[in-house]
């Protein structure tokens, strides 16, 4: 159970809302661009972009479910995510489906 009480669907129905939130609100053009490799936005390497969005996730991720190890495996899982992505390997929906079948698998560890 997460530290908000939720468990199950609707557990990972509040992790695909931090998803939303923090995928496209919360990501600006500037963070899209930058994050991707080979980048380098307002002179800061892409590296930082990345890790900046991907610690983002994480924390929601930590934040909803309780779990700070859920939160890790965030960071690590959507750095490679949109790593991959970023280098042309698959498009925004197979991006978008990982990310949220990553949301369903720390339900399962959780």
């Amino acid at each position: 159970m997460s530290l908000l009480g939720f468990s199950g669907l609707p557990l990972f129905l509040v992790l695909c809302f931090g998803h939303c939130l923090c995928d496209f609100p919360l990501q600006s053009d500037k963070l899209a661009i930058g994050k991707c490799p080979g980048s380098s936005v307002e002179g800061i390497a892409w590296p930082y972009w990345l890790a900046g969005h991907a610690g983002t996730h994480a924390l929601a991720v930590a934040l909803i479910s309780g779990n700070a190890w859920l939160g890790l495996a965030e960071f690590c899982a959507h750095s490679l995510i949109d790593w991959c992505k970023c280098r042309g390997l698959f498009n925004l929906g197979t991006d978008q489906a990982l990310h949220l079948g990553c949301k369903g698998l720390w339900v399962l560890l959780g």
